[in-house]
C-alpha cells in the first residue's frame, strides 16, 4: 500500500525570518499527523533555518531544484552535494522551471540521475499546458515527459521516486482539475509509461501526487481517487491552517 505524501512548495516566497515563523506554526501540527509523509520545500535561503526547526521530527525537507553536477563553474546553481547536506527531497522538473528557465525532459532526467547518485528522493513534475490540454495532447505530452524524463534509474530508486501530475493550466489559477480526470491521467497515462520503464509492479508501487490549485476544500476529492497518493501544494502551503487541513485529508 502506497503511503500518502503531501509536500508544500513555497516557491519564491518568505524571507528567512518569515520562513522560520511559518515552519514553526506548521511543524507543531504536522508532527501530530501520522499515516502521511509530510515535506516542506522552502527557498534555498531558508533551508538551514527550517532544517533546525524540523530536527527530531519525521517531517521531510526538500529543495525546489538542483543542478546535476557535483561542483564547478556553474554560477548561481546548487549541486546535489549541497542539497544533500540539508534535504532528503528535491522537486525536479516543475512546470515553472520548464516554462521560465528552459528545462527540458533531458535536463530533468540528468538531475534525476544525480538524485539517485546522491540518494535524494525526487518529486518529479509532469503536466500539460492549457494549449496542449485544449488541443487534446495530454496523453502525448504527459507520456513523453514521463518516458523521457524519468528513465535511466535503477528499479530500486524508481520505487523511492515520487511523481507529481501538475496540469499547468491548473497551477495558481484556482482552476483545479477534477479528481476523476486527474486520476484518469495518472492511471491511464503516467502509470503505463512508468510500467514501460520499470515494470508493472514498480509502476503500481510508485507514489503519484496531484498538484494544481489544491485547497482544503477540494483535497478530499483528489485523495479519494485510487491512483492519487497525495499532493504537491503551492499557494495553500503558505497558509498553516490550510496546509494542515490538506495533510489531514490525506490520511487513509
Amino acid at each position: 500500500m502506497r503511503t500518502p505524501l503531501v509536500a508544500g512548495n513555497w516557491k519564491m516566497n518568505k524571507t528567512i525570518a518569515e520562513a522560520d515563523e511559518l515552519a514553526s506554526k506548521l511543524s507543531a501540527s504536522l508532527r501530530e499527523i501520522s499515516g502521511v509523509d509530510r515535506v516542506l520545500c522552502p527557498p534555498f535561503t531558508s533551508l538551514m533555518a527550517v532544517s533546525r526547526l524540523l530536527v527530531g521530527s519525521d517531517i521531510g525537507l526538500g529543495a525546489q531544484n538542483m543542478y546535476w553536477e557535483e561542483k564547478g563553474a556553474f554560477t548561481g546553481e546548487i549541486s546535489p552535494v549541497m542539497v544533500k547536506e540539508l534535504c532528503n527531497y528535491v522537486i525536479l522538473g516543475h512546470s515553472e522551471r520548464r516554462a521560465y528557465f528552459g528545462e527540458t525532459d533531458e535536463t530533468v532526467n540528468r538531475k534525476l540521475v544525480a538524485a539517485e547518485k546522491f540518494e535524494i528522493t525526487p518529486i518529479v513534475c509532469v503536466g500539460e499546458t492549457l494549449d496542449e490540454y485544449e488541443s487534446s495532447r495530454t496523453r502525448e505530452v504527459v507520456s513523453r515527459q514521463t518516458s523521457m524524463g524519468l528513465k535511466n534509474l535503477s528499479a530500486g530508486f524508481a520505487l523511492r521516486m515520487v511523481v507529481a501530475y501538475e496540469p499547468v493550466w491548473a497551477i495558481g489559477t484556482g482552476k483545479a482539475s477534477s479528481g476523476k480526470d486527474a486520476n484518469s491521467v495518472i492511471k491511464d497515462i503516467i502509470r503505463p509509461a512508468l510500467a514501460q520503464l520499470y515494470g508493472e509492479n514498480t509502476a503500481q508501487a510508485i507514489r503519484v501526487l496531484y498538484g494544481g490549485s489544491v485547497t482544503a476544500v477540494n483535497a478530499a476529492e483528489f485523495f479519494a481517487q485510487p491512483d492519487i497518493d497525495g499532493a504537491l501544494v503551492g499557494g495553500a502551503s503558505l497558509k498553516p491552517d490550510e496546509f494542515v487541513a490538506i495533510t489531514k485529508a490525506a490520511v487513509k
